[in-house]
């Protein structure tokens, strides 16, 4: 498969920079393969489900992941004394005190150096401080930053001085915000670690949670953090080349049980968002039985592939030559997803974090 096979036409007007008000008054496009597309709200979505039914959500939790930052240098500053500004986007922790972070501009980085974040007019303000040191670099900006504090200290740094990381196409449009730190969180948003959120919960809210538990649909929650290789470009034209980023990942042993139980019923399992589906296809054998999983995952999804847990799939619309957009073309199928997609273009959807959610329904011959 070629990377073009995944490209689209998408006018600018149609990235959405809020979310809609309420949550769940977004649109909603319906999508069976083989049947006509349908135009709905998410508030809507328990008329699609039935009693016995299983949805899956991702319970993690966005962390203000985007730090700006001096450059310290080798001694004294930067080659005229003066400390270069960088920025930091964290997207996974590997230890205590160590995030591996994607840093701009990383060219200018060297093991060793010290980069200094946090407030810049009283550096002797311990409580102002969050420095760390550059102890590995890897390509295309990527390094590993150990720094001066650990644990519970380090998370109460992160969250004084970090910024919501908006994706960037949103970023590139405004800036962030105080709705930012609400309108970019689940409602059950509970296991901090993400630096991007699973974006089709965000539409949820307690009242339709409600809905749903009382059509006798039952809720179970799994947990992968969202790191920011989510956003970086595919840039193979042969897409079986491109690699992904692993994230960590956990669905327990009670979850598993739950859900293999739910299937053993005759119920179906729908997945809120690509995160969750991607998370429970690593848990899921070639015998559909869902297992505990506490590991990293580095699944790539593309047309061909065949899909062991999800038989539904609630998610927003993807950018072009996307991974996620080769995802929905995996599960509901190429031809199906890419008249999805005309139709939402040409009708007004919202695409992107904020915008607009469908329901996808497996194409059982893909």
């Amino acid at each position: 498969m070629r990377l073009s096979d995944f490209d689209f036409d998408l006018p600018e007007d149609r990235i959405a920079l809020r979310p809609a008000e309420p949550r769940d008054a977004a649109r909603f496009l319906v999508v069976r393969p083989g049947q006509p597309l349908a135009d709905h709200v998410v508030r809507e979505l328990p008329d699609f489900l039935q009693a016995g039914d299983a949805l899956v959500f991702n319970d993690t939790r966005v962390i203000p992941a985007r730090l700006a930052g001096l450059r310290e240098g080798r001694t004294t500053g930067g080659a005229d004394g003066t400390p270069v500004a960088v920025e930091a986007t964290l997207h996974r922790r590997v230890a205590p005190d160590r995030w591996s972070a994607f840093m701009r501009p990383g060219k200018r980085l060297k093991v060793g150096d010290r980069v200094a974040f946090g407030a810049r007019d009283d550096r002797a303000c311990e409580a102002d401080r969050l420095d760390a040191t550059v102890v590995e670099k890897h390509e295309g900006g990527e390094v590993l930053l150990a720094f001066d504090v650990s644990g519970l200290d380090l998370d109460i740094g992160i969250a004084r001085h970090g910024d919501m990381p908006l994706p960037p196409y949103i970023a590139a449009k405004r800036g962030e915000d105080a709705r930012d730190r609400a309108d970019y969180q689940t409602v059950y948003a509970r296991e901090d670690g993400s630096v991007a959120a699973p974006t089709a919960g965000l539409h949820f809210t307690p009242d339709l949670l409600a809905a749903l538990k009382a059509k006798g649909v039952s809720l179970h929650f799994v947990t992968l953090h969202v790191g920011a290789g989510t956003f970086l470009p595919v840039k193979t034209d042969d897409v079986s080349d491109h690699k992904m980023h692993a994230e960590f990942g956990e669905v327990t042993a009670e979850v598993a049980d739950a859900l293999n139980a739910v299937r053993a019923a005759g119920g179906r399992i729908v997945c809120v968002g690509t995160t969750s589906l991607r998370l429970l296809e690593s848990a899921t054998g070639e015998d559909r039985i869902v297992r505990p999983f506490a590991d990293e995952t580095a699944i790539f999804i593309t047309p061909g592939y065949r899909f062991r847990a999800a038989d539904m799939l609630m998610t927003n619309f993807h950018l072009p030559k996307s991974t996620l957009f080769m995802l929905v073309s995996a599960f509901a199928g190429q031809a199906t997803m890419r008249a999805a997609y005309e139709h939402a273009v040409s009708t007004g959807y919202r695409f992107y974090s904020y915008g607009d959610g469908s329901l996808l329904f497996k194409d059982e011959n893909s």
